[in-house]
Order: structure tokens, then sequence, then C-alpha cells
């Protein structure tokens, strides 16, 4: 049974499927480097497992922003595929 069936995937995955990072490799370095937050907890890996009412918290840009994971995918899709993955919950500036 894959990971996606029982309503967990990595966290790197699921960044990179939702568009926060360009490529995997660049979602990995930043749970690696404990820049995300996972329900108020630092992730230092990237194998997290996260699911659906997750609140991720992390830097986009020169800002903070929290979002609660609606969704997982199967693959990487389009930027409107991505935007249902999520909700922003709170934006905070730097």
């Amino acid at each position: 049974m894959a990971a996606e069936d029982r309503g967990v995937t990595r966290i790197d995955k699921w960044l990179w499927h939702a568009r926060f990072y360009r490529t995997r490799v660049l979602a990995q370095s930043a749970a690696t480097a404990g820049l995300i937050r996972l329900n108020g907890q630092r992730v230092e890996r990237s194998s997290a497992a996260v699911g659906p009412g997750d609140i991720l918290t992390l830097p986009k840009g020169r800002d903070v922003i929290a979002v609660r994971i609606l969704g997982l995918a199967s693959r990487r899709g389009s930027a409107d595929d991505a935007a249902r993955l999520y909700e922003t919950v709170g934006e905070t500036p730097a």
C-alpha cells in the first residue's frame, strides 16, 4: 500500500507537489535545514510524514506563511492543481 493510499506522504514530496520548491532536492534541503515547522514542531527530516489537516509554517520569499494541507497528490501537476492541495492560514512579515 502506497503512503498516499494511507493519507500521508513525505514532507519534501508534498512541498514539491504543492510547488513551494522548484525541485524536490530543494524541498529536502529546506526540511533537513530546519526551515519548516509541522504543527508547530521543527522538521529536521525530509521523510517526515504529512497529511490532510496538518499545518506547515515555511519561508516564502521574505515572508513566513502557514498553510493547512487539504490534500495529497500522486504526481506534480499544474499550478492550479497545486493550489488545491493547501489553504493559507496566516502570513507574517519577516
